[in-house]
């Protein structure tokens, strides 16, 4: 379904959850981040390809390993978000997106806003963090 949203729509908790006009704004604001993180992963593939790697002092070369392996990570990091951005934007299309993977219950635009990938509400992911911190004491 194509939606054309107005230039300064923001979604609202005064409207209906999840309606034709909130799931057009957050598909474009996932497709807007995936194109971002794209893009950086390209400029950093780029980079990789016109770094020096014969750097004839050791200290430059120790800081051009360092500065890849902190790229490469980071790509590492993009690749697995871009993963889950097309996870969310599978929600959006069968109807799942902006309720919680655990209790069904609505997430929240505002947690959606600061986290558009959120699968879980802010009370499941408070119980999931809780369960981590215990066992990963033991």
């Amino acid at each position: 379904m194509t939606f054309t949203l107005p230039q300064d729509y923001a979604p609202s908790d005064k409207e209906e959850y999840m309606n034709p006009k909130q799931l057009a704004y957050f598909r474009q604001k996932l497709l807007n981040w995936k194109a971002e993180l794209a893009q950086e992963s390209q400029a950093t593939m780029d980079h990789l390809k016109d770094e020096t790697w014969n750097e004839p002092d050791l200290n430059d070369r120790a800081s051009v390993e360092t500065e890849t392996g902190l790229e490469l990570r980071t790509r590492d990091r993009y690749r697995k978000l871009m993963t889950k951005i097309d996870e969310a934007l599978k929600r959006i299309e069968d109807g799942t997106y902006g309720y919680c993977s655990e209790t069904a219950d609505p997430i929240g635009v505002k947690r959606l806003e600061a986290r558009p990938i959120a699968t879980l509400s802010i009370e499941a992911q408070e119980r999931h963090e809780r369960f981590e911190k215990s066992h990963s004491e033991d």
